[in-house]
């Protein structure tokens, strides 16, 4: 049996360098603090969204901290992000509770809808969806959030119709 390789796609992805400037108030408050590292990734994702690449270098050269260092905790905790995110993130719990009352349609139902996967973002760039340990509402199971809001006693189809709806108001605050 030959096996024969996956040839890779090249995508051509047009970034646009954050402005960095935005990160020298931040750098101010927490440069010569002891322990600093996190409120610094947290404070960097705050004004982006994410933590791009350019922060970490700037962040790195402002600070001493290790560049290394630095990726090492933000890859570690699930907090961080280090790529774009969604308008609205959408977190579909899978702890036990969630699990137990069939979250895996929740999420199944949001992916076809959206056509994407857990930890994608929609083309429009509208949603992240999300898969997370727990949401703390296991009474409410199956549960999602999206942004601050929670929706309790889900299906699949209600998932959806929910989503549908924020695309509906998103297209209409658009217009005007």
């Amino acid at each position: 049996m030959r096996v024969s390789r996956i040839s890779e796609k090249k995508v051509d992805v047009i970034s646009e360098i954050p402005d960095l400037g935005l990160l020298d108030p931040l750098i101010s408050k927490y440069k010569s603090r002891k322990g600093n590292m996190i409120p610094l990734l947290q404070g960097a994702q705050n004004i982006y969204g994410y933590i791009p690449k350019e922060a970490f270098e700037k962040l790195s050269e402002d600070t001493g901290l290790s560049l290394s260092e630095m990726y090492g905790v933000a890859t570690f905790y699930a907090q961080f992000r280090m790529k774009p995110v969604g308008k609205h993130i959408i977190k579909v719990c899978h702890g036990t509770a969630c699990h137990v009352q069939n979250a895996n349609v929740i999420t199944e139902a949001i992916q076809d809808a959206l056509k994407v996967k857990d930890t994608e973002t929609t083309e429009d760039g509208l949603f992240t969806l999300e898969s997370v340990a727990c949401l703390g509402c296991c009474s409410l199971a199956p549960v999602m959030m999206i942004g601050d809001n929670t929706f309790g006693k889900l299906t699949g189809k209600e998932a959806v119709k929910i989503i549908k709806e924020i695309r509906i108001k998103e297209s209409q605050a658009s217009e005007k």
